[in-house]
């Protein structure tokens, strides 16, 4: 078992390690990201209400900022302002033409605003949320065109009385923990029933929950006519052919326990740099770490406009790191020139061709 940190050897070993990044030094002390930025509560870090609804109800104010939401092998930051807001107990949504959320309040457990000086000193204010094992949520960034005043009232307004520089943190628990991994646990032909019942792509998270079936199980299991794997190449593929097609739009999720955070609209920029690929567009940008990638699918779901067609990456634990689709509207069939682009991207086992 590791030694719990003090908030004092927390601070020592930023000061000792300044060019860290917040999350290697986490990781090198055994502690959660939570717990690393609690260390600074009363010099960098003012603990606030970790409730979405609060920050929603201001965010419209906040102008221009950057929203950052990440996993352990995507980072996805949107350049922006909150717009079109619909606040509820169990879930949020922002539909804004560059900030698009989904967000979970049940799972945001800690919060801080934190203001750091860069090497120009430059003062760099943000907002920081955890869910309960300490892991970071969702960060809202502040630009040079974003509203300072806005903040500091936000910060004063949800400055909760208490500001200890310890946080306590939870095991997480999968919400489909109990879910059949095994292949042959699965009623494929149940499976493939409720499959091919689907009229919309929001119904496959609730067909799965109550077939408890894990995700990645049952595109193993339902057949090629759903579900293809494809290489281990075919993300970067994908991201390298449609950046020369600046005619189709996509959609690419990346979501943690807490909230989803998707990019509609043209990806241009794409550069390689070692096992990252990246995506750095004016408004968007994406770090993915194709490192991580075990295996890529393409999935093709039943609606009642014609089957969807996504593409799905998972993890060496069979969790799911980021998802495409074809940007379309409601009531419209998907774009034909996105089916052909993944239709095409190389599958597993192909051989190459020279």
């Amino acid at each position: 078992m590791t030694e719990q940190k003090t908030p004092e050897e927390i601070r020592a070993f930023r000061r000792d390690n300044p060019k860290m990044r917040e999350r290697d030094i986490a990781r090198i002390l055994g502690i959660s990201e939570a717990e690393l930025v609690a260390a600074e509560v009363g010099l960098t870090a003012t603990r606030i209400d970790a409730n979405p609804t609060p920050l929603l109800a201001h965010a419209e104010g906040f102008g221009e900022i950057m929203a950052l939401s990440r996993n352990e092998s995507a980072v996805h930051e949107k350049i922006g302002i909150f717009e079109n807001i619909k606040s509820g107990k169990n879930s949020a949504i922002v539909l804004g033409e560059n900030i698009d959320l989904r967000i979970f309040p049940s799972r945001w457990a800690h919060a801080f605003a934190v203001t750091k000086t860069d090497d120009e000193g430059n003062e760099k204010l943000s907002l920081q949320y955890f869910d309960k094992t300490g892991t970071a949520v969702f960060k809202l960034h502040w630009r040079p065109a974003s509203n300072v005043e806005a903040y500091h009232r936000f910060v004063s307004e949800t400055r909760l009385e208490a500001q200890s520089q310890t946080v306590e943190t939870e095991a997480f628990t999968a919400h489909d923990a109990d879910h059949a991994r095994d292949p042959d646990a699965v009623d494929v032909e149940l499976l493939r029933d409720r499959w091919s019942a689907l009229t919309d792509t929001h119904q496959f998270f609730g067909m799965l929950n109550e077939l408890k079936v894990h995700r990645k199980t049952a595109l193993s299991s339902v057949g090629d006519d759903y579900a293809v794997r494809l290489a281990d190449d075919a993300v970067t593929a994908l991201l390298t052919k449609a950046s020369a097609l600046q005619e189709l739009p996509l959609m690419v999720f990346v979501s943690n326990r807490g909230i989803v955070q998707i990019h509609s609209g043209p990806i241009s920029k794409v550069a390689e740099m070692g096992p990252w690929i990246n995506i750095m567009d004016p408004t968007f940008h994406l770090h993915l770490r194709r490192d991580h990638i075990a295996e890529t699918w393409l999935v093709r779901k039943p609606t009642s406009d014609g089957h969807v067609t996504s593409i799905e990456a998972f993890n060496a634990e069979g969790e799911m790191i980021i998802q495409f689709f074809g940007k379309r509207l409601e009531g419209y069939a998907e774009r034909p020139l996105w089916r052909e682009l993944a239709e095409g991207l190389p599958r597993a086992g192909a051989m190459a061709v020279a």
